[in-house]
Parts: structure tokens; sequence; C-alpha cells
């Protein structure tokens, strides 16, 4: 069994804040790299879209809740995505809109 970790020791609090800090960053340059080309936004796009981000997801029965959970996750993802760069995601839209 792993120990839990110190948090009255400052250093050891401060390492892993640091670590944390450091995790988060790859997480986001990650995202950013995947944005910065086109087929990296189609899967993105295609991810929105299945999780249902700009749609309602009320049906009128139980499959609203199925439906507002996959549209959790997509909002996380877009705020992940909004996060590690806005610009792509104004890119995306304009690759995506439709005119009717």
């Amino acid at each position: 069994m792993k120990k839990a970790p110190d948090a009255s020791d400052e250093a050891t609090v401060k390492r892993l804040e640091q670590k944390d800090r450091d995790l988060r960053e790859t997480e986001l340059e990650d995202l950013k790299k995947l944005l910065g080309v086109s087929y990296g936004r189609r899967l993105a796009w295609r991810v929105l879209e299945k999780a249902g981000v700009h749609r309602t997801s009320f049906t009128g029965n139980s499959t609203t809740y199925f439906n507002e959970g996959a549209r959790n996750i997509g909002c996380w993802f877009l705020s992940e995505i909004m996060e590690a760069d806005l610009d792509a995601y104004v890119i995306m839209l304009k690759e995506n809109r439709t005119v009717e």
C-alpha cells in the first residue's frame, strides 16, 4: 500500500503542486498540438457533435438523461479546447459553419 504524502511538509506539498501544474501544462500543450492541425480539429469537432454540445439534450423521456451525460462530457471537452487554444475553436467554428 502506497504511503500518503506528508501534508505538513511544505517542501513535499510544493513539489506535488508543481507536479500537478506540470501535468496540466502538458495536457493543454498536447491538446493545442492536436488543434493545430486540420485533422485534429476535425476529430475534436466530431467529438463535440457526437456529445451534442451544440444541440438540446431534451427528448421528453428518459433518453434525456443519457443525452445530458454525453453533453456534460462534451462541455468539459469544449472548455478544455477553449483553455488550450481559443483561436483554434474559432477556426473550428468557421470550418464547420453551415449555410442554409
